[in-house]
């Protein structure tokens, strides 16, 4: 049960972000497109995030970790060339996207996590 609300929470997340943020957008049924961006993005930072962390892990290094935010872009543009209804206009804006994601999905965890107690 966790696990599907931590994905409705994502969706929502993407939706706002859709909405707020120029260059992403959600096109078509908004809602639907944003449930499966959420879970495209959640299938491949468990399955593609790990290879490409673990071939970049140099420059990771060297970047201090900076890279990673390279590699989380291109984890979204990955999605926008998967989904048709999910669109990203560059990778500066994947990146923004990106940090957004991060800070809203930590925000919302947090509430959630918070109204368990």
């Amino acid at each position: 049960m966790s696990l599907l609300l931590k994905l409705l929470l994502t969706a929502f997340a993407v939706f706002v972000l859709s909405y707020f943020l120029p260059g992403v957008t959600l096109s078509g049924d908004v809602y639907v497109n944003a449930i499966i961006v959420a879970v495209v993005l959640a299938v491949l930072n468990l399955l593609v995030k790990p290879i490409l962390v673990i071939l970049t892990l140099p420059i990771t290094i060297v970047t201090l970790g900076l890279f990673l935010l390279v590699i989380n872009a291109l984890i979204i543009l990955l999605a926008d060339k998967l989904i048709d209804g999910f669109s990203v206009s560059s990778i500066w804006t994947a990146i923004l996207f990106s940090i957004l994601l991060s800070i809203l999905q930590s925000f919302l965890h947090s509430l959630l996590n918070e109204g368990k107690k």
